[in-house]
């Protein structure tokens, strides 16, 4: 499992090295490469990474888990369990569009990753010759499609490759990094803070800007956090403490003593040229594949971030297609990775270079860890106590602002990139939100309740046919408005009518014996409600097993009633008019309840309604 966690887990701040000192001395806000400048630097990125990583995300995040889940929508699931009384206030509000905001950020994230990490690989081939550089964005473009073509096979075949590879990484970096090390030994000195301080203080408003290279360092602190269910926080910190600290240490010091040696010369890329000239090529083909491993994590991290918000429904219905019969959070979303793919190929083809790129990255980043620090605080204030939560969170807060407000000053130069795909998507899911309460408030006032309808049934006595009838409800109580319009227009109806709502709990799973809760209504009716997590797919055919084994006569003649909703923009749902229209647009173009809960297409009738928002 620690092998495991090397490649999905540590693959974004495991790339690192390729960029962020990079950055520090050649990028913008960038500092001259002097001895007392590369010491401060280096002093600064040594306890960026050991605080905001080793303290903050190994040590007391990662204890914050929801049923050993991460992640922001997890760590939301706990907030709201943790605070019930403030369901319904503007506190809880407030927290939960901050959650939903630090999701969006992620999105950012997940698209500039892949531009960002393998561009600086293949950037490494204009180090050996200059002359293939009208090369890089070709060959960067390519791999980029390639990857993201490969999707749809799922990631356990890569998988099991994800691991040693990435064992070939770290050892590479440790070991092109340690040898100027002893040539320059005197660069272990930023171990000191006071070098860090020194230079603060001596640049003023410049140094506190270089902070927006050095958050590049721990751009993988996220993922820590957010993959801590698939591996556990043991193999996690296991993987952290054994070889990837070692070795990231190792390659930050080795850049900082080469500058020391050659100082403004080795700027340029100061990674690749830590490297023999005859292990260069070879170093290329190393840096990539890490590069890859590290886009493969952050994309599969947003299928699943993707079907999360499908599940607690601030996002419409996606075609999620399981890649693994034996892995259920190994998934495959078509629209996303297609939406990703552009996106991804489109910033590389906009921003050429990896340097220039570098100024969009960032904000993404650091708004989500200040995000977190927030919601962390919220979760945990009463295991931890107020006062303790209190200083600990806002001790984080601090780094994370501190980091985030470095970033700002990138906003001209490509930050904006992250804030508008981040404020796009917190647009689309507030949206959608608001939109489905709408239309369920909507639904409610227009139909009656189960109870008064099964009344109705032993007044009117309708005919019964063989077979059961599926009807989908939003509301366990309420009967179903296909079910009222099958009544109306056919006055019949099956000799076993099953009224099934499925519910996403806010939890990560619900186990299988926790799955359905049956009430005999008599009559042949049947009150069915399948729960879930947030992290599971509903199956209805799963569903009826489940039922069929526990007493309810499901037979072999099983038809399934659905309603297709046609929205009318009026007003009702109080929505701005461009917002009522987004959400039209999006439920027009949601994918089928049908596929969407896996019911046999064949077996299923729709029933159209017009529906005012």
């Amino acid at each position: 499992m620690a092998l495991a966690a090397l490649g999905i887990v540590y693959g974004d701040i495991g790339t690192s090295p390729l960029y962020s000192v990079k950055e520090c001395f050649g990028g913008l806000h960038s500092v001259a490469p002097t001895p007392a400048n590369v010491i401060g630097v280096m002093s600064i990125l040594f306890w960026a990474l050991t605080i905001v990583v080793v303290f903050k995300y190994l040590t007391f995040v990662m204890t914050a888990h929801h049923q050993g889940e991460g992640g922001t929508f997890a760590l939301l699931a706990l907030v709201l369990r943790n605070n019930a009384r403030l369901q319904g206030k503007g506190a809880m509000t407030v927290l939960v569009m901050l959650g939903l905001f630090g999701a969006s950020l992620l999105y950012g994230e997940s698209i500039i990753t892949p531009a960002i990490s393998v561009l600086s690989a293949v950037e490494g081939l204009e180090v050996a010759t200059p002359v293939l550089h009208r090369f890089v964005v070709p060959i960067t473009v390519g791999i980029l499609i390639a990857l993201f073509m490969v999707q749809k096979r799922g990631t356990g075949g890569i998988g099991r490759v994800f691991g040693p590879a990435m064992v070939v990484w770290f050892l590479s970096i440790a070991a092109a990094g340690l040898p100027w090390i002893v040539r320059e030994p005197g660069i272990l000195a930023a171990v000191n803070p006071v070098h860090a301080v020194r230079f603060f203080a001596e640049h003023g408003l410049h140094g506190y800007l270089v902070l927006g290279a050095v958050v590049l360092c721990i751009t993988g602190g996220e993922a820590l956090y957010a993959d801590m269910g698939h591996f556990g926080v043991g193999p996690i910190r296991l993987a952290w403490y054994a070889l990837v600290y070692p070795s990231l240490l190792l390659n930050y010091f080795g850049q900082g003593a080469l500058l020391l040696r050659h100082g403004e010369s080795a700027t340029a890329n100061p990674f690749y040229a830590l490297v023999p000239s005859v292990m260069l090529y070879p170093m290329v083909i190393v840096a990539t594949i890490a590069t890859i491993i590290a886009s493969q994590a952050l994309i599969s991290g947003a299928f699943s971030l993707t079907s999360q918000a499908v599940q607690l429904g601030y996002l419409p219905r996606f075609d999620v297609v399981h890649t693994s019969s034996q892995q259920e959070g190994q998934i495959y979303i078509p629209e996303v990775r297609s939406l990703m793919m552009v996106g991804s190929v489109a910033i590389v083809l906009g921003f050429q270079r990896s340097s220039n790129l570098a100024a969009a990255y960032g904000i993404s980043v650091t708004g989500t860890m200040a995000i977190t620090s927030v919601l962390l605080f919220a979760a945990m204030r009463e295991r931890w106590g107020t006062l303790r939560a209190g200083v600990l969170c806002g001790l984080f807060l601090s780094f994370d602002l501190a980091f985030f407000g470095a970033n700002i000053a990138k906003i001209p130069q490509g930050g904006w990139l992250s804030i508008l795909v981040g404020a796009l998507l917190f647009t689309i899911m507030t949206t959608w939100h608001r939109g489905r309460s709408a239309l369920r408030q909507y639904v409610m006032e227009g139909t009656m309740p189960l109870q008064a309808f099964l009344s109705d049934i032993d007044v009117v006595k309708p005919v019964r046919v063989p077979g059961t009838a599926v009807f989908m409800s939003l509301n366990p109580n309420i009967a179903p408005p296909a079910m009222l319009h099958s009544f109306k227009h056919y006055k019949i109806l099956h000799e076993q009518v099953i009224v099934l709502s499925i519910t996403t709990r806010r939890v990560p799973e619900v186990p299988i014996d926790e799955r359905v809760e049956i009430q005999d209504h008599g009559r042949g009716f049947y009150q069915v409600t399948a729960n879930y997590g947030f992290m599971q797919r509903p199956n209805v055919p799963d569903v009826l097993r489940i039922c069929a084994r526990q007493g309810v006569p499901i037979g072999q003649e099983v038809s399934y009633y659905t309603s297709r909703e046609s929205l009318v923009r009026t007003g009702r749902a109080g929505m701005w008019g461009w917002r009522t229209s987004l959400f039209a647009f999006l439920s027009r173009n949601a994918f089928s309840v049908t596929s969407f809960f896996g019911i046999p297409a064949n077996r299923v009738v729709e029933l159209g309604m017009q529906i005012e928002i």
